[in-house]
């Protein structure tokens, strides 16, 4: 735990149970949402290999993935924990041309 707020640079245990519920409460929003909008498109796990499938639904969970960790993060009060966070993200996928972030 230690090692992760010295990381993220945080502080305080309470920011730290906040950012990780932000994880939880983000992570399983993306994926309930986002599995209708792929059942709509006709992606579902009977339709395509497996192979196929996990990275492709993968693929298209992350937008929404990103946008939601920003918008409850900033419920919770961490949007600039957030946002630098997303942004690192996708420098690190080298998607951050898509935003116009730099290095």
């Amino acid at each position: 735990m230690a090692s992760l707020k010295e990381k993220w640079g945080i502080t305080s245990n309470f920011q730290f149970i906040i950012i990780l519920t932000v994880f939880a409460i983000t992570g399983s929003t993306s994926a309930y949402i986002t599995r209708p909008i792929l059942e709509l498109i006709g992606i579902t796990k009977d339709t395509l290999h497996p192979l196929i499938y996990w990275p492709l639904s993968l693929i298209l969970i992350l937008p929404f993935f990103f946008f939601f960790l920003i918008i409850i993060g900033t419920c919770f009060g961490q949007h600039t924990f957030f946002w630098n966070f997303v942004k690192k993200m996708l420098v690190r996928m080298r998607l951050g041309f898509l935003y116009g972030i730099k290095k």
